[in-house]
C-alpha cells in the first residue's frame, strides 16, 4: 500500500518508492576537494528517470559542483557516477549525454535566435535538413517561432532564457542541467517560467536536474528535493515531506519559515507526548511518531500558518494554547504576518490570510491574544 503523501504533489510520478526500480543517474560516495577543502563529502545520490530533481542549499554547500561533476566539467577526487548503469566518471563531457544550461545563458551576441539554437547541432555534424527540423521543433517547444531571426539584444530577459533552454535541449541529451537558470529574471516572469519548465519536462520527458538557491523555485519545480550544507545531503524527499516532516532543525529553518520551541521530555500517553518548555513556561504536547526518550531534549518546531490567533480564549480538546501580546505586524497584501511576544525572551510568528478587505474590528498592535495549534501541528526534532 502506497503511503500517504505530506502535502499536495503535482504530477503521480514517484519510482523512487519501488524498490526494484533502478536510478538513471546515481552518484556513490563521491568526495570532491580542492586544496583543503572539502566541497562534496562522500556523498551518494539516485536520481530517477524522468525525474525533475532539485539540489538546493547555500552558497559553497556544494550543488554546483556535483552538477559540474555529473556534467564532467569536474572530476571527482573519489567515488564514481553512474548514468543508466554506465560509469562516467572519466568520459570527457562532449561524450556524455548530458547538457547544461548556464545562469549567464552564454548566447552569442553576433548571431540570431535560429543560429543559437542550430550551433551545437552544426558542430555535431547533422544534416542541414535534421537542423533544420530540429530548430524548428525547439522554437516550438519554447514559443518563440517569431523571433527567430534576432539577435539576443533585442530580446527580453525572458525570451533569451528561453533561447539559452532550446539551445540546451536541440541535442536531446538524456538529461538537461540547470544552473540557476531563473535568476536574472523578475518575480512574476520567474513565476511564469517555471510553469513553462514544468510543461516542457512533462513533454519532453527527460530527466531534469536543477541547482538552485531559491527554496520557492524548488518547491515549485521539483519532484523530489536534496537538501545540502557543507558537501553533504542532509534530506532527500518530495517538497511537501521536506516542508511538513524536515529530518533536523537546518532543513526545517531553510526551508520556509518556522517556529521553535527548545523542550524536554517530560512523558509520553499513547501516541502523544508532553514537552515541557522552560522559555514559554508551560507544558505543551505534539503527537509523535517515534517515541523520544524521557528527559532527553528536544525541538518541537511549528509553521507560522500552522497557528491560529484570536482575541478570545480557544475551546476544545487535542490543542497547544498560549498567550501573548502582538510585538509587530507585516502586512504582505495577501497575508499578515504577526509578531506575538509570549514571553520576555520568545516572540512567536502566525500567518493570517487575509480573505476579506475589510474586518471589523482587526487585530493590531499591543493587543492581548491566544494562540492556539493543533497536537498534530509540530515536528519533533531531535538532531
Amino acid at each position: 500500500m502506497a503511503k500517504k503523501p505530506l502535502g499536495p504533489v503535482r504530477r503521480t510520478f514517484s519510482p523512487w518508492e519501488e524498490p526494484s526500480n533502478q536510478p538513471f543517474i546515481e552518484f556513490q560516495s563521491v568526495t570532491k576537494t580542492f586544496g583543503d577543502h572539502i566541497a562534496v563529502d562522500n556523498l551518494s545520490l539516485k536520481i530517477y528517470k524522468r525525474e525533475f530533481h532539485a539540489l538546493l542549499g547555500g552558497s559553497g554547500c556544494g550543488k554546483t559542483t556535483m552538477m559540474r561533476m555529473l556534467a564532467g566539467f569536474e572530476q571527482p577526487t573519489s567515488g564514481c557516477i553512474l548514468l543508466e548503469g554506465e560509469d562516467i566518471t572519466r568520459v570527457p563531457p562532449h561524450k556524455r549525454p548530458v547538457n547544461m544550461m548556464f545562469q549567464s545563458y552564454a548566447l552569442f551576441p553576433h548571431m540570431s535566435v535560429w543560429d543559437n539554437i542550430a550551433f551545437g547541432l552544426k558542430q555535431e555534424a547533422f544534416s542541414k535538413r535534421e537542423i533544420s527540423a530540429r530548430v524548428a521543433e525547439m522554437l516550438r517547444l519554447v514559443k518563440l517561432e517569431p523571433f527567430a531571426r534576432r539577435k539576443p539584444h533585442q530580446l527580453s530577459g525572458g525570451q533569451r532564457q528561453r533561447v539559452a533552454l532550446a539551445r540546451s535541449l536541440a541535442k536531446r541529451p538524456k538529461v538537461l542541467l540547470l544552473d540557476e537558470p531563473l535568476a536574472a529574471l523578475d518575480k512574476k516572469l520567474r513565476e511564469e517560467t517555471q510553469i513553462e519548465l514544468m510543461n516542457l519536462q512533462e513533454e519532453l520527458r527527460m530527466t531534469f536536474l536543477i541547482v538552485t538557491h531559491d527554496q520557492e523555485e524548488a518547491m515549485n519545480l521539483a519532484d523530489r528535493i536534496s537538501v545540502m550544507d557543507a558537501g553533504h545531503i542532509l534530506q532527500v524527499a518530495t517538497p511537501g515531506e521536506i516542508y511538513e516532516q524536515p529530518s533536523s532543525r537546518y532543513v526545517a529553518d531553510f526551508i520556509g519559515d518556522i517556529n521553535f520551541f527548545e523542550c524536554t521530555v517530560k512523558g509520553m500517553n499513547a501516541s502523544v507526548a508532553t514537552l515541557d518548555s522552560a522559555e514559554l513556561g508551560t507544558t505543551l504536547q505534539v503527537e509523535v511518531g517515534e517515541k523520544p526518550q524521557l528527559g532527553s531534549s528536544v525541538t518541537l518546531a511549528v509553521r507560522p500558518e500552522k497557528l491560529r490567533i484570536s482575541f478570545e480564549k480557544p475551546e476544545g480538546e487535542n490543542q497547544n494554547i498560549l498567550q501573548g501580546e502582538v510585538w509587530d505586524i507585516a502586512y504582505m497584501g495577501d497575508v499578515s504576518i504577526y509578531h506575538i511576544k509570549v514571553s520576555q525572551d520568545h516572540t512567536i510568528r502566525t500567518i493570517v490570510t487575509n480573505t476579506t478587505r475589510l474586518v471589523e474590528r482587526p487585530i493590531t498592535w499591543e493587543d492581548k491574544v491566544w494562540l492556539a495549534f493543533d497536537y498534530d501541528a509540530g515536528v519533533l526534532l531531535t538532531a
